[in-house]
């Protein structure tokens, strides 16, 4: 029986197992990846299983697939058992899952970074690209309606664009469904407490899945000392999904897809802060009872029409909508008396648009494969601030404060189309060409015609090769465009460093990628992937202000290469994995959105590369689980060089390991039926590690790893 089991979110570290598939690089003879179809849990005991899978669902789903090849490319995939077997199971944050992919790199307020960039992720939906949100320190997307979640990186297909650091596509638990559930209860350390359900099932031609989660904690959002108990860190969050479809006919169907989130935190104080302006009637502020909040809304739908009507063409035709906003709240006492700014921020984005792919397999050695994307988006801006003024010299001019309003509104659209041919010239080889052409216009108006290559070759039966070359363009992403009018802060203690603004602009590169996997034994496979990208108009991100608002900009030039080990180990009821990844990303000239930065740093990374604030070394992770009957056992260790610190990144961080077991025993009682219950420690030898410690370029606080926590989750299924 599949294991449904949930136990901690975002603040705890990742953990293990999972058997990381690598899409290109395992020879033939190795298992192969079970695929979304397949990693649907079994029904619960006693539960009826329908009598057959739904043979036009796993057509369709098939057909799918074929519509967005990974040739070429580095492609990681997490099957559900593979996510319900980490230690915190299918409440693993989707951020922590990824982790356990080599070259992703943990970094604060739950953001990772893959291959040197700053996000630059891609998220898709049954290969729907849902469009991005508004960064804030909630996760938007919940592994427990994922029946697999796949990560690609590297040198992409022509069918990907605009965010190529990774694509991380998601398989909704939408087919081949058993009518049935779970409903769990998990408690933890730090007052931490979580409710959740899951429904599927099937009807004649309709299927549906429906989940749902709530979640209180007293630890949302790093803490900013290294103390056990943060102050003032206490969130409430709710996420909620619905998969809906309807088989047509034998060869076509329709499904909707609707997903939200929404998430309060509040923002965690520093004790023994000095004052660092003086607020009339204001005495004895203490910076340990602060009020700062955070509000965060997010949900998307999608309505998609597939179908297959011959057995050579296949397509898929999508509606999509986003809506995100993030609310930051001050404390409009104590941000005035300590950052001499209280400032309410409130950005809302909304998107909309169309998303068209198609397949022909022309002959027995060529597929076609077009694609078409729209997109058009609104976004609002809506500030205002009590700041105080300031003379001349910088010293604070007067106690009382004044209002600054600052609004903007942004309208843009983004449109592509791709064409290519994946071709399999000889038994062994399969070459994929295409190209791609981008236009966008917001703030940046710009286009590129961007040319793809990708390859894979079996060079023995245990011996595969794969090597691409892409080349990209990255247009800012609208929620990340600095709007602020840095004029009508002159004058105030909610001033920028400078005045110099040029508009952020999209960024172009030449990315080579090329890997090799070996199968040593039945049980063992490893591989080695290695990168190297050039890059013009570098853009990366930053937090200059009191919110997590973050800001873009570029740096003229830019370098970005790595190396990574991957080993996959399968025996028997023994599973496990283990990565270690070799990074380097620096720019030079920061050419757009100077006003952030000093005249010092400015002058300095004019001319010299510099390394990029989330540029870490090194990084790794390796995981066990090992099954006895209805016992699992697991454990997973995770590494981190240290990002970036100091004057213009000059100094990192010191290195930093965690430990997380676990162990699920199942249960089968007469009067209650079957059951599981879990037992996660987070943290286990409580190592005590800073993430971020405030200084660097746009790094805005300091952000401590998760202390020792422990928690327990029991499962029911329905």
């Amino acid at each position: 029986m599949s294991r449904i089991l949930h136990a901690t979110r975002a603040w705890a570290l990742a953990a293990a197992y999972p058997l990381i598939t690598h899409a290109e690089t395992p020879p033939p003879s190795a298992p192969a990846d079970p695929g979304p179809a397949q990693s649907v849990p079994a029904p619960a005991d006693g539960a009826q299983e329908l009598p057959a899978i739904n043979i036009t669902t796993k057509k369709l789903d098939d057909a799918r697939n074929q519509l967005l090849p990974e040739t070429g490319s580095s492609a990681y995939h997490f099957n559900l058992s593979d996510i319900e077997s980490m230690p915190l199971g299918e409440n693993t944050p989707l951020n922590q899952v990824l982790l356990q992919a080599p070259g992703v790199v943990q970094d604060s307020y739950g953001q990772i970074h893959v291959r040197g960039d700053h996000g630059n992720l891609q998220y898709r939906i049954n290969g729907v690209i849902i469009p991005e949100p508004i960064t804030g320190f909630g996760q938007s997307f919940d592994p427990r309606f994922a029946s697999q979640v796949n990560l690609l990186t590297g040198a992409l297909p022509a069918e990907y664009g605009y965010r190529t650091a990774g694509v991380v596509d998601i398989q909704t638990k939408g087919t081949a469904f058993q009518n049935g559930g779970s409903v769990t209860a998990t408690a933890g350390s730090n007052g931490f407490a979580e409710g959740a359900l899951e429904y599927a099932g099937s009807s004649g031609d309709w299927n549906y899945f429906v989940s749902s989660s709530v979640l209180h904690s007293n630890i949302g959002i790093e803490n900013p000392t290294s103390s056990r108990d943060p102050l003032h860190d206490t969130t409430d969050q709710t996420h909620d999904f619905v998969y809906l479809s309807r088989n047509l006919d034998a060869d076509s169907r329709v499904s909707l897809i609707v997903g939200s989130s929404l998430n309060h935190f509040q923002i965690p104080d520093v004790p023994d802060q000095t004052p660092a302006y003086t607020l009339a009637g204001a005495q004895n502020i203490n910076s340990a009872t602060l009020n700062a909040r955070q509000d965060e809304v997010n949900s998307f739908q999608v309505l998609t029409y597939q179908a297959s009507p011959n057995d050579h063409v296949d397509y898929q035709v999508s509606l999509f909508h986003r809506y995100t906003d993030v609310h930051y709240e001050p404390d409009a006492v104590g941000d005035l008396v300590f950052l001499g700014n209280a400032a309410t921020i409130l950005r809302k984005t909304e998107a909309s648009g169309l998303q068209a792919d198609a397949s022909d397999r022309i002959s027995d050695t060529h597929t076609l494969r077009a694609g078409y994307f729209f997109e058009h988006e609104r976004f609002g801006a809506n500030d205002s601030s009590e700041v105080f003024p300031i003379n001349a010299q910088g010293l604070q001019a007067g106690n009382l404060p004044i209002t600054v309003e600052d609004s903007a509104h942004l309208y843009g659209s983004t449109f592509g189309f791709y064409l290519q041919d994946e071709w399999a010239p000889v038994t062994g080889l399969t070459v994929n060409y295409g190209t791609r052409f981008d236009r966008t216009d917001t703030v940046t108006d710009d286009q590129q015609l961007s040319p793809r290559l990708g390859l894979v070759l079996d060079l023995s039966d245990t011996l595969r090769l794969h090597a691409g070359y892409a080349r990209y363009f990255t247009p800012p992403p609208t929620e990340i465009i600095g709007t602020t009018d840095i004029e009508k802060f002159a004058g105030t203690s909610g001033a920028v460093p400078g005045d110099a603004n040029t508009s952020v602009k999209a960024e172009r590169s030449n990315y080579f990628d090329i890997g090799l996997s070996e199968q040593l034994t039945r049980e063992w496979t490893v591989g080695i992937d290695a990168y190297y990208r050039t890059v013009r108009d570098l853009q990366d991100e930053g937090q200059f202000g009191n919110a997590l608002i973050y800001s873009a900009f570029n740096y003229a030039r830019g370098i970005v290469n790595g190396v990574e080990l991957t080993g996959t180990y399968k025996n028997g009821n023994l599973s496990g994995y283990t990565n270690l990844a070799y990074s380097h990303a620096v720019g030079e000239d920061i050419e757009t959105g100077q006003y952030n930065f000093s005249a010092a740093e400015l002058a300095y990374i004019a001319n010299n590369y510099v390394h990029l604030d989330h540029d870490q070394k090194l990084s790794a992770s390796a995981g066990l689980s090992y099954r006895m009957g209805a016992t699992t056992l697991g454990g997973d260790a995770l590494f981190g060089s240290g990002l970036r610190a100091g004057f213009a990144n000059t100094q990192h961080l010191p290195g930093y390991m965690t430990i997380n077991l676990d162990a699920v025993q199942h249960f089968k009682t007469a009067s209650f039926g079957p059951f599981d219950v879990r037992l996660a420690l987070i943290n286990l030898f409580d190592r005590v590690y800073e993430i971020r410690d405030g200084t660097g370029i746009g790094v805005g606080a300091p952000q401590w790893g998760a202390r020792r926590g422990v928690f327990v989750g029991l499962t029911k299924n329905l």
